[in-house]
């Protein structure tokens, strides 16, 4: 009998609830069989679209949600209760439940019913996305509220997406991916069953509503090794440390956004093959197939794709499933000689990565001693420099470059932008919002989430009442804030030079020369400005700059423009550089600019990295940008090389 497909999903969500609510629309009807929701970075950071800090920000990289009117609007026409959802939302995940269940209510969906994920994985944002907010104790504890409230009352659901697909986005190998997404789900485990607050009859449960997200490379034969060795690890895990009998609660169910990490800027067409290949490392085995797939669009190492450029990933999915014979078959790789030995080498290696892990203290731990993320800007710094030498082919950019003129990615509409007066219109909308609710309804909520955040009861209860009275995302997060406090995680760049760096030598030289003609060590600021935590351009500048002898000031993600000037003035910095990657560029950029010189600093250059089109880069060297790099320019040592003559032109 022919096996069912996995679930069709496309990541999407900008500009605003509607917009987002009519892109949602079009894809189911081009048969998308669940969503996948992206929220813009102030709503995944808790805050509202007009505070401060979200400034640029709003609508950028996913959909703003301030408040439940806005999760009405984005599911309008969407009935809930037959839907299955995957909400892409971490330190504000309880929250986002929250409205996402009152409005199902509206609905008269039955809580019973409802299907989906929750992400809620904090730990890799510590280690890779960047959008946590709470300490780890506390955000291990809402982690652990969530799945609680959900196993008794959403028991379709699923509280959390252990998330791997981040680690290797970050630079993980297989083998960390694996140990270190299994060490969390242990630390997430073991946090629930020391609570105290499930009987033992009962955690069988908690474990099976337990879902992976995971990650696929090209090197899809080692991927699909890893999907295989994922799911016998996880059989093992759940069957000899937490006594789970029952062979269904011990299955790794998992859903997959395969690489983007390796989407070229150059010949950007080339990605349509990477990601089918990619795709079969988890659709190919049946017995580690995902049980929902989302693909990138091809030309995300541009800017944000189209509605086409999403539906053409969608028709490889489909015609995979529907036009193949994949799904006629049992698993076609089970006794394979080669298969079976790649994934016990793998299972092998991650075990002895668990075990110096369980050593530490667990994945909590090892977040707090900066050991998960020192190994995973190794990682990806290897893997960097062998592309930069050529050791690992990519086709179009280090080997066979020479190309005729895409048609696909010229032309003004070549990319989705996101226009200016959407962050204006969200702002209006939220300002009218506060003023027409029930104001004695919305402090008599926020007093009760307060008591409950304080008391450690379950959050879930008190934030779907928030939810139902019109709370904003910026005030829930502001009384989580209070009682919680923040916390800023290790950002894995040491301050000691590696040894074994090659080709580094002209440029170290290079960097003292400079340095003796200053009078001083040569400083670098790399900064983070806005809420973009994809911080691994802005280590691996660090690092490399580092390495080469320079003096570095990075202070990781979320900073202010302000912040970055003072900083840039208190350590008497000789260049400024700055990575964004959430499309907010211009704004950030500008004040950055504006405030230097205001501060009578207008004399250090400033450099700037991201996802940049070719207008904004102009418009940039227009404010007075030195230079601007793009995924495109993948050779670190030239980037150093330009940085040192571009300091040294400043100094004569």
């Amino acid at each position: 009998m022919r096996d069912k497909p996995w679930i069709f999903r496309t990541y999407a969500g900008h500009s605003t609830a509607p917009e987002s609510n009519a892109l949602y629309r079009k894809n189911l009807a081009k048969g998308q069989t669940g969503l996948s929701v992206a929220f813009d970075l102030p709503t995944q950071t808790g805050y509202d679209s007009d505070h401060p800090l979200a400034k640029g920000e709003v609508g950028k990289v996913g959909v703003p949600i301030s408040h439940i009117g806005d999760m009405r609007a984005l599911f309008d026409g969407i009935p809930l209760a037959s839907m299955n959802t995957s909400m892409t939302i971490n330190a504000t995940a309880a929250w986002l439940l929250a409205l996402y269940i009152a409005v199902a209510d509206e609905q008269g969906a039955s809580r019973k019913e409802l299907q989906g994920t929750t992400q809620n994985d904090i730990i890799k944002e510590y280690l890779s996305r960047g959008t946590y907010v709470f300490p780890p104790a506390p955000s291990m504890r809402l982690i652990k509220d969530v799945i609680l409230f959900t196993t008794k009352e959403l028991p379709k659901w699923n509280p959390m997406n252990v998330c791997s697909y981040h680690l290797q986005e970050a630079g993980a190998t297989p083998v960390q991916e694996l140990a270190f997404a299994l060490a969390t789900a242990i630390a997430v485990l073991d946090t629930v069953k020391a609570s105290g607050e499930v009987a033992p009859e009962d955690f069988g449960e908690v474990v099976g509503r337990i879902s992976f997200f995971v990650n696929a490379g090209l090197r899809f034969i080692t991927e699909m090794c890893k999907m295989r060795a994922f799911s016998e690890l996880w059989d093992e895990i759940t069957a000899e440390r937490y006594g789970v009998t029952d062979a269904k609660r011990r299955l790794f169910r998992y859903g997959v956004q395969v690489n983007s990490l390796g989407l070229t800027e150059q010949q950007p067409e080339n990605n349509v093959y990477r990601i089918l290949i990619e795709m079969l490392a988890v659709t190919l085995s049946k017995k580690a197939r995902a049980r929902a797939v989302q693909l990138p669009a091809w030309n995300e190492a541009l800017g944000l794709p189209r509605p086409f450029d999403q539906q053409w990933s969608l028709r490889a999915q489909q015609i995979l499933a529907y036009e193949t014979d994949l799904l006629d078959y049992g698993d076609i790789f089970e006794g394979s000689i080669e298969i079976t030995r790649k994934v016990a080498e793998l299972k092998r290696e991650a075990k002895d990565e668990l075990r110096r892990l369980d050593e530490m203290g667990g994945a909590v731990k090892a977040v707090d001693t900066g050991y998960l993320k020192q190994q995973l800007v190794l990682s990806n710094s290897k893997r960097l420099e062998a592309i930069e030498s050529g050791e690992q082919p990519v086709v179009g950019v280090n080997r066979f470059p020479e190309s005729e003129q895409s048609p696909l990615a010229t032309g003004e509409d070549s990319i989705l932008t996101v226009p200016d007066h959407v962050e204006a219109g969200q702002i209006a909308r939220l300002k009218a919002w506060r003023k027409q609710r029930d104001a004695a309804g919305v402090a008599a909520a926020l007093a009760e989430l307060t008591r409950a955040a304080a008391q450690n009861q379950n959050i879930m209860p008190a934030s779907i009442a928030c939810a139902k009275v019109g709370v904003t995302t910026g005030e829930w997060g502001a009384v989580l804030r209070q009682g919680f406090g923040e916390y800023r995680a290790p950002t894995g760049v040491g301050r000691g030079m590696r040894n074994d760096s090659a080709g580094l030598d002209d440029l170290r030289n290079e960097v003292d020369r400079v340095s003796r003609k200053l009078g001083r060590r040569m400083t670098f600021l790399v900064g983070k400005p806005g809420l973009d935590g994809h911080s691994n351009g802005a280590e691996q500048i660090a690092v490399r700059a580092r390495d080469a002898g320079m003096e570095v000031i990075y202070d990781g993600i979320r900073l202010t423009p302000a912040e970055i000037v003072a900083a840039a003035g208190k350590e008497k910095v000789h260049v400024v550089g700055l990575s964004i990657l959430s499309g907010s560029h211009l704004p950030l950029v500008k004040d950055v600019v504006a405030g230097l010189r205001q501060a009578g600093l207008d004399d250090i250059p400033v450099v700037v990295g991201g996802i940049i089109p070719a207008e904004d880069a102009q418009t940039l060297r227009q404010f007075g940008v030195a230079a601007v790099y793009t995924p495109k320019d993948y050779e670190i040592n030239r980037i150093m090389a330009d940085v040192v003559r571009i300091v040294e032109k400043a100094a004569d």
